[in-house]
């Protein structure tokens, strides 16, 4: 039995940051008939609920880069990867001495929320933030130490490339983070984004293979957050628009986000054992 992952931005979404029609199809016509297809992004569940609505989500999903696998309607963890105070002390820090302001997820009273400080928004965090008015996390605060309160769990830095390189590089130099650090998908602005070692989409994946009692791996993306991923999967599949580096570690380089790549590349290679299925994919030239 093998197990499908799929990246979400860039990869199985649009450029408009939505599913097509005939991606919605496919996907759900193949988890009808029994295919283990899921998706594992860098978004909260929040996010990634509401830009995947219409795609049935009968298997736990990874989210936050791997910090989370969650499962059920309501998000029950199954996995769960945070800082210790000493390490988020660390990023505190840091973030401090180079006058950067972060976006801070972590739990704080038991509840996970997303803070930052109110009047030190860069232009790319305030654009971010902008468009998650109708998200219940949202948490402005006033300072450093509100800032900083709660379990974290991920920091994301959103700027220009030159003001977040040298945190870049200081981080690169841990044992105990993973960093990503790339220009924003849609925009012009860098993300550079801290989390936990253990929070990558790889080990959430291999994870939610043995959960599954799967026995392989296919795993679908687009960016260099992908490339763990891909490091875990037997069969890896880079959409047309990849980035080279992800291109480069693919096992095969498939149709793009624009051209249903994912979808189309599941109904022709996917494991599938119903006939009157079979049949009609056949008839319609997608397999």
């Amino acid at each position: 039995m093998t197990l499908y992952v799929s990246d979400l931005d860039g990869t199985l979404l649009n450029r408009d940051e939505k599913l097509s029609e005939f991606t919605v199809w496919a996907l759900n016509s193949l988890i009808e008939r029994g295919m283990k297809f899921t998706y594992a992004t860098a978004r909260s569940n929040h996010s990634a609920r509401r830009v995947t609505a219409g795609l049935t989500k009968n298997l736990p999903v990874i989210v936050y880069n791997g910090a989370f696998i969650l499962d059920g309607p309501e998000g029950e963890p199954l996995l769960r990867v945070g800082f210790d105070k000493e390490q988020a002390r660390w990023v505190r820090g840091q973030a401090l001495s180079l006058g950067l302001w972060p976006v801070v997820y972590a739990f704080v009273d038991g509840a996970e929320r997303l803070s930052w400080v109110v009047g030190k928004e860069t232009e790319g965090q305030a654009h971010y933030l902008k468009n998650r008015k109708w998200d219940p996390r949202l948490r402005p605060v006033e300072g450093p130490e509100a800032l900083y309160t709660g379990e974290a769990f991920y920091y994301t830095f959103i700027g220009e490339k030159a003001a977040l390189s040298p945190l870049y590089d200081r981080a690169r130099e841990c044992g105990w983070l993973t960093v990503t650090f790339q220009q924003e998908l849609y925009r012009q602005e860098y993300w550079l984004e801290l989390m936990p070692k253990a929070a990558t989409k790889a080990n959430a994946a291999r994870e939610l293979k043995r959960l599954l009692g799967c026995e392989r791996i296919v795993a679908f993306g687009d960016a260099v957050n992908d490339l763990p991923l891909f490091a875990a999967a037997d069969v890896s599949c880079a959409v047309a628009n990849a980035v080279p580096e992800l291109k480069a570690a693919a096992t095969e380089i498939i149709g793009s986000n624009q051209e249903d790549g994912v979808a189309r590349w599941l109904l022709r290679h996917g494991e599938l054992t119903d006939p009157g299925f079979l049949k009609i994919l056949k008839e319609k030239r997608l397999r």
